[in-house]
């Protein structure tokens, strides 16, 4: 899957949050109105759309082994560090008058510096208000604004297969472009390469590089989704693309109202896996579909409101879910300190339950520690699990212990990573960042850390 850099479309001069009715909708019937075609929705809607030129400084490791596959691996630190610019086009969509614009993780997260031109060749500075990877969603700013023609949001929820859409962008860098298609799917979950994953919209409007960030728009000129990848061989569109739906959006431009720096969503604190038909014969459900609790964390929300492993959640707040992704999209639009009404099944029996949607706890105290000079390993920092670790390194429900935060300039040379977990020091069994330094100490000659990294258990020794 390739990730197009702009498209799709814009939409009316409208506040923020506004909704269009979508009752009035058909096809043409009469030449005149074949004739017309899309132009007037064009033309009210691309003003919206603006193009993004981001610039970034990365470094870059110049090696005479670059390229080789066993000598580049062996020499990853030899050469030198040079800092290189990275340029990467895309598009975004003008949310409001004064001036904040949705576009894709991917294309100006991490930017030093990002350009916006809108379709009259304004050309304005932005900084990054919210950004998050995982969505792979940003909001952008710009400075000195007050009449900017904005895009209304619909609700995606009320999307439904088979809508005309259009889609605005950059596409190659040949200028703003339209293409039309329609809504070919819904609830496309795990369909996303690179950081971005979770619940999509699917259309067959053309989607190249250079359209990410774009919008999707319907018929009436509201914003449905924003367009962030395509699946394609060739990296050209083949029909199949991707939009993150405008109600994750509204939840974004809500944090950044908010004062809110890093994007927040609600932490179910659950593990599950979606049911087949060979689940949903064994559980004498009636129809597969839903998802099966596998695992619940101590602190879990759901933990708290009744739900057990073994349990089947059919819905959220009466959306149907079968995929873990879903239900965390689900989660996500309905908002932090919001309360859902989840479907559950147990026993045969269906009961509608209320879950209070909540941030994963950052407690108990992480317990930072620092190494000092005194140990092998200065400027190592660790903490304690909690939940809200959890969620940050993307470990796994059940993970307990002490987890290496930052690894410093010495810790990164002896091979260890953010987010891996220590299980031992020098023999010495790690359960809390207290006893790091302690364990430290008992090696004089060599030193030995037994670490958990994703589904690795590794050892890593050097001698002192």
């Amino acid at each position: 899957m390739l990730r197009p850099c702009l498209v799709i479309l814009s939409l009316v001069m409208a506040p923020l949050g506004a909704t269009s009715l979508w009752a009035d909708t058909r096809v043409p019937t009469s030449q005149a109105e074949i004739q017309i075609g899309f132009a007037p929705l064009v033309k009210k809607a691309t003003p919206a759309v603006v193009n993004i030129y981001a610039k970034r400084v990365v470094a870059v490791r110049s090696s005479p082994f670059a390229g080789d596959p066993f000598f580049q691996e062996m020499f990853r630190d030899f050469g030198t560090v040079r800092p290189q610019v990275q340029n990467s086009l895309g598009s975004g969509v003008i949310l409001s008058p004064d001036g904040i614009i949705v576009s894709n993780y991917h294309v100006v997260g991490e930017a030093t510096d990002i350009r916006v031109v809108l379709s009259d060749r304004r050309e304005y500075s932005a900084t990054v208000i919210l950004g998050d990877e995982e969505s792979d969603l940003a909001l952008l700013q710009l400075e000195g604004v007050s009449d900017l023609p904005a895009l209304p949001l619909r609700d995606s929820d009320s999307v439904e297969v088979g809508e005309l859409v259009l889609a605005i962008g950059n596409p190659f860098g040949v200028g703003q472009t339209v293409s039309s298609g329609i809504v070919s799917g819904l609830a496309r979950s795990g369909t996303a390469t690179g950081t971005g994953r979770g619940y999509f919209i699917q259309t067959d409007a053309a989607i190249n590089p250079g359209n990410s960030g774009g919008a999707l728009i319907d018929v009436n000129g509201d914003l449905i989704g924003v367009n962030t990848s395509i699946l394609s061989r060739s990296g050209g569109s083949n029909g199949i693309g991707f939009a993150i739906p405008a109600n994750l959006v509204a939840r974004f431009v809500d944090q950044a109202r908010e004062g809110r720096t890093q994007f927040e969503r609600p932490w179910a604190g659950m593990a599950g896996q979606p049911v087949d038909a060979d689940i949903a014969a064994s559980l004498g459900l009636p129809l597969p579909g839903g998802i099966l609790i596998s695992g619940l964390h101590p602190a879990s929300v759901f933990a708290m409101a009744g739900f057990q492993q073994g349990d089947v959640i059919l819905a959220v707040d009466g959306q149907a879910v079968n995929t873990p992704a879903e239900m965390v999209f689900r989660m996500t639009v309905a908002g932090l300190g919001a309360e859902a009404k989840v479907t559950r099944v147990r026993d045969g029996k269906q009961e509608v339950l209320p879950v209070a949607l909540e941030a994963a706890p950052d407690w108990p105290d992480r317990d930072r520690r620092e190494m000092d000079e005194q140990t092998p390993l200065p400027g190592l920092a660790v903490i304690n699990v909690n939940p809200a670790v959890l969620v940050a390194f993307n470990l796994p429900l059940s993970t307990t212990g002490v987890v290496v935060e930052n690894t410093g300039p010495y810790g990164a040379r002896f091979g260890m990573q953010a987010g891996d977990v220590i299980l031992d020091i020098n023999g010495v069994e790690i359960t809390e960042t207290t006893q790091v330094a302690q364990a430290f100490a008992l090696g004089t000659r060599s030193l030995t850390v037994t670490l958990q990294r994703g589904l690795q258990r590794l050892s890593l020794r050097s001698r002192l």
